[in-house]
């Protein structure tokens, strides 16, 4: 395994404000809870779970996100700002310079509007995997959502899905499962 890309790898996966609709006048999207799982590539095994709430400054948790993720608005206005998030990203988990992973690149393309809408500073490096394109490629499918490749490859969906540590915890999985099958990307790949 010395081909891929470092030891640790950082899966993460965001949840972030939304509407059932378009999103109302002066809102934005903006994340408010930010899952990660620590892989060690080469014990082939989980070895972290860490959950950061984010407090939204420019929208509210709707009823519809409350349903979909399971965050309320006083859960989240305990969290800490998104700059503040970044920075620990980056202090505690090595997120600049560790390669990290997401499901799909909505979790990538969210962090670097919200960095650049912000003036924060990017808390990743620039070796970003997409799990799911991956995943898809290894098995000859057509991208497919978490749930439906934790079902292709016969692992249980744990905790919640729709909450970002549960689904980073779920997605690290299926990053093993395709590193067992040797199909994840060397270092040269990304």
């Amino acid at each position: 395994m010395d081909e891929l890309i470092g030891r640790f790898l950082n899966v993460v996966d965001v949840e972030a404000t939304c509407w059932d609709g378009p999103v109302p006048p002066g809102q934005a999207n903006e994340i408010i809870e930010i899952g990660l799982c620590v892989v060690d590539l080469h014990a082939g095994e989980r070895v972290a779970k860490h959950r950061v709430l984010v407090r939204p400054e420019r929208s509210a948790v709707s009823g519809f996100c409350t349903e979909l993720t399971g965050l309320t608005q006083d859960e989240v206005d305990g969290g800490v700002p998104f700059r503040e998030a970044c920075a620990l990203l980056e202090r505690e988990h090595r997120s600049h310079t560790r390669t990290w992973a997401s499901w799909g690149d909505y979790d990538r393309k969210q962090f670097e509007r919200q960095c650049g809408g912000g003036g924060v500073r990017y808390p990743f490096g620039r070796r970003h995997v997409n799990a799911k394109a991956v995943y898809a490629a290894s098995h000859g499918l057509r991208r497919t959502g978490m749930a439906g490749a934790l079902r292709h490859a016969g692992l249980p969906l744990e905790g919640r899905h729709h909450s970002g540590a549960d689904d980073a915890w779920n997605i690290a999985a299926l990053v093993l499962d395709t590193v067992r099958r040797g199909a994840w990307p060397a270092r040269e790949d990304v």
